[in-house]
This record gives C-alpha cells, structure tokens and sequence, in this order.
C-alpha cells in the first residue's frame, strides 16, 4: 500500500494515500471543539468499519502540543470516546492536499483556512461543519472555550449529530 508522509507540528505523520476518506476538523485553537469532532468521528467510523483518516487542527498556534481541553475531554469520557493522546496542531497549506474535506468549526476559522491555504486552497474540499446537518447554513459551532462545563454538553451533541450526518452522507461513497 502506497503512503504518504506530511509534516504538521505534530511531526512527520504517515497516511495512506488510498484510504477512501481522510477528513480535518479544523477551529481555533485545536483544544475545544475540534478534538470531539476528531474523537466522536473516529469513534462512528471504527463502528461503522470504515477506513476513513480523522484528525484536527486550528488556525491558530495559541496551544500546539497541548491537550484537548479538561471539559472537552471530560465530555467525551462520559461517551466512551479517550481525546487525552491528542495533541494540538496548527493548520498549513499541506492539510489541502492531504484531507479530501476540511471542515472549518466558524467564520472567523473558514476565512483563516484560506488564508493559511493560500494559492494550495481548494475550496471544493473545504466547508462548515455544520453544512453537513443544514446544507447552505455556513452556521458556527459555538465555542465552549468562553463558557462553562454545560457549553461542551451542548456542543458534543451537536458535533455528535453532525458526525452522524458525515457517515450518512459519506458511507456509501467512501467505503
């Protein structure tokens, strides 16, 4: 099987160059939604049997190397889902030709995305996230990082819906 090798800041990572979908939830700091999208798609991809590559990145550099938020990792724990390995990266230009769909979590993430992109954007693989549950709606998940514990309630279920809606949408087309 061929791979590929890319270099994030999470170092040289290996992918292969035939797995049917490879998909990157992309927000701003890689720490809060991000990492439970990544966690809560894995975990419905391994049920599903699908070879399907997940990670995450953010635009911004503000936590590279941390972990996922204690509340965002807590939130997933109650599901059965473990984010504590994951480690935040900043999002760059070779994220285009890696992933087949790039999912930017707001506005602010989308615009920033094509900025990083530069001449590599394509857009044709990138779009909200939440496009996936109301298509043309271009909403922003909220960001639990300025609330408290019961802001990463709400945003896992509705990550875990639009992850739900990623598999039936995409299942019969990248198996």
């Amino acid at each position: 099987m061929q791979r590929i090798k890319s270099f994030t800041d999470r170092g040289w990572q290996v992918f292969s160059k035939f797995a049917p979908m490879r998909i990157l939830m992309v927000c701003l700091g890689n720490i809060c939604r991000s990492p439970i999208a990544e966690g809560v798609l894995r975990h419905k991809v391994k049920e599903h049997g699908l070879n399907w590559v997940v990670e995450s990145a953010g635009t911004e550099s503000y936590h590279i190397g941390e972990t996922p938020h204690r509340f965002s990792q807590k939130i997933c724990k109650v599901h059965g889902i473990d984010i504590s390995e994951f480690r935040a990266r900043k999002f760059v230009a070779a994220d285009f030709t890696i992933y087949d769909k790039i999912y930017a979590f707001a506005d602010d993430v989308y615009r920033e995305i094509k900025n990083i992109g530069g001449r590599q954007t394509d857009v044709s693989k990138l779009d909200y996230f939440l496009n996936e549950l109301n298509k043309g709606s271009n909403a922003s998940v909220p960001d639990p990082w300025y609330g408290n514990e019961e802001g990463y309630k709400t945003v896992y279920e509705l990550i875990d819906k639009a992850c739900d809606a990623i598999i039936k949408n995409y299942k019969e087309h990248y198996v």
